[in-house]
């Protein structure tokens, strides 16, 4: 598929959120990374260190430390998410005008699809200063706490945001939840190098999402 056929095609711009719509290397990533370890701790009651070998085994073999609780443990996701994302992101971000005048620029339906909570994203839209630019949120529970890279998850979110998913390009920073997109029939986009796993377009940050539509 090449650019100018994206011109006509396209009709939703799905976007995932942290590390995708900022950079990784800002440290609010680490933070929440930190608060998911202590998470885990204080509830399993276990040492910093065992929180850590817990929370990376249950990342690699669930997608997500939360679903990998949920999967061995039945915990409730709502006190884990609401837990894991108090902090103040005003300290890591602030407006981004050069992003949100990307954004604007592009006549494309946008919406945001993350395994955070639709609050979480609200906070972080907010604070670059590009929420209008959105129409929805899809966070855990408006899929039913199912999380990427569960296919259920994008099925829930492609029929909540009623788009056929050939019509969908969907921008992630992680590469090992980009293979369900594609299954499905939507373009994929990854904010990363080649050598980080595959996908049909590459970009070194998001602020280039234009780029993928330029005649």
């Amino acid at each position: 598929m090449n650019s100018a056929r994206l011109n006509s095609e396209i009709e939703l711009l799905l976007f995932d959120l942290d590390n995708t719509l900022y950079p990784q290397n800002l440290g609010l990533w680490a933070e929440i990374d930190q608060r998911i370890r202590n998470y885990v701790s204080i509830y399993l009651g276990v040492s910093p260190e065992e929180a850590h070998r817990v929370q990376k085994e249950y990342w690699l073999a669930y997608g997500t430390t939360l679903a990998g609780l949920m999967s061995e443990f039945q915990i409730d996701p709502d006190p884990y998410l609401d837990y894991v994302h108090d902090l103040d992101v005003t300290g890591f971000l602030g407006p981004n005008p050069a992003l949100n005048q990307t954004l604007a620029a592009l006549p494309q339906r946008k919406a945001i699809f993350t395994n955070a909570s639709s609050d979480h994203a609200r906070n972080i839209l907010s604070t670059l200063d590009i929420l209008p630019q959105f129409e929805a949120l899809i966070g855990m529970a408006e899929v039913g706490y199912v999380c990427k890279p569960n296919p259920l998850a994008y099925e829930r979110c492609l029929a909540a945001l009623k788009v056929d998913p050939r019509r969908c390009v969907f921008i992630e920073d992680s590469a090992g939840n980009l293979p369900p997109a594609r299954a499905l029939g939507m373009t994929t986009v990854l904010i990363g190098e080649p050598a980080q796993g595959d996908a049909d377009f590459y970009l070194q940050s998001v602020e280039d999402i234009h780029t993928l539509f330029a005649a």
